[in-house]
């Protein structure tokens, strides 16, 4: 745990060191990726889903619904997804399948708020197709160049990442995120890298306001996100307050709550 609040707990001593799976504050960074595209004049957030992918035209979908989950689009891919391993089977083609039907896989009309990962997944694909760069390296040169950080990685060294223990005291396997839901939720960081990027994000505000992605609650900037077996919690107030706190084995739920009564403790958040 890390906060403006309090002095930074951690596991063991070198907990700060290791990579941890930061879930759907991946879709944080890639927000961010969007917002220094659009600046740049690759694209804009009102550009329709189908400029840069194979979708039907008329979706109504632009990016920047997809980046403000208001697409319309459903929660999760369509079909069984594995208990054990739920996005393995997901990567490009599945996406590229599925690009020419999205009309029909919208839940509810472009403007109505729906979370979705599917969302995101679409999202990262646009991103790649109008710069021709992979994602892994639209986020190099759009978020941790700029804001001076190098922990934060699709792909970490396994003898560097910490897992929870399963049965026999043996680490767990994480799922398999480097497909198409990478950017919804496939990133990895050191802690003090994640702490570093809510900072720098939402504190010290370095690429400007903080992207769409972010949920806002009044003077709040938050998001959370989690996996099978880690849970995180993100957040910064305008008056310069954060907190980041990312845990293993440990409810969803509870993160989010703990990061909370951390910022209610040091002033007024809207209920």
């Amino acid at each position: 745990m890390f906060s403006s609040a309090a002095p930074p707990a951690v596991h063991d001593g070198h907990a700060v060191d290791r990579f941890v799976p930061i879930a759907s504050l991946t879709k944080a960074v890639t927000g961010t990726v969007l917002i220094q595209m659009a600046t740049a004049g690759t694209l804009t957030l009102d550009d329709p889903v189908e400029r840069w992918l194979p979708a039907v035209p008329g979706t109504g979908i632009t990016l920047g619904h997809l980046a403000r989950h208001t697409s319309g689009l459903p929660r999760l891919p369509p079909g069984r997804l594995s208990r054990r391993d739920p996005y393995a089977a997901f990567d490009r083609p599945a996406l590229d399948r599925l690009l020419p039907r999205l009309d029909g896989l919208a839940e509810r009309p472009p403007g109505q708020e729906e979370y979705s990962n599917l969302g995101y997944a679409v999202l990262g694909a646009a991103l790649t197709a109008a710069s021709g760069r992979t994602y892994e390296e639209l986020v190099t040169e759009h978020v941790l160049r700029p804001l001076n950080l190098t922990e934060i990685t699709a792909n970490p060294d396994p003898n560097r990442r910490l897992l929870p223990p399963g049965r026999l005291g043996r680490p767990r396997r994480p799922w398999t995120m480097t497909g198409a839901i990478l950017p919804a939720g496939g990133l990895w960081a050191t802690p003090r890298a994640a702490a570093d990027l809510v900072v720098r994000l939402l504190v010290e505000r370095r690429l400007g306001a903080p992207a769409p992605s972010w949920q806002t609650a009044g003077p709040l900037h938050w998001h959370n996100g989690a996996t099978r077996d880690a849970s995180i919690f993100a957040g910064g107030m305008d008056d310069g307050r954060w907190v980041m706190i990312h845990r293993l084995n440990a409810p969803p739920e509870d993160t989010d709550r703990a990061g909370m009564e951390i910022l209610k403790g040091a002033g007024t958040i809207p209920r």
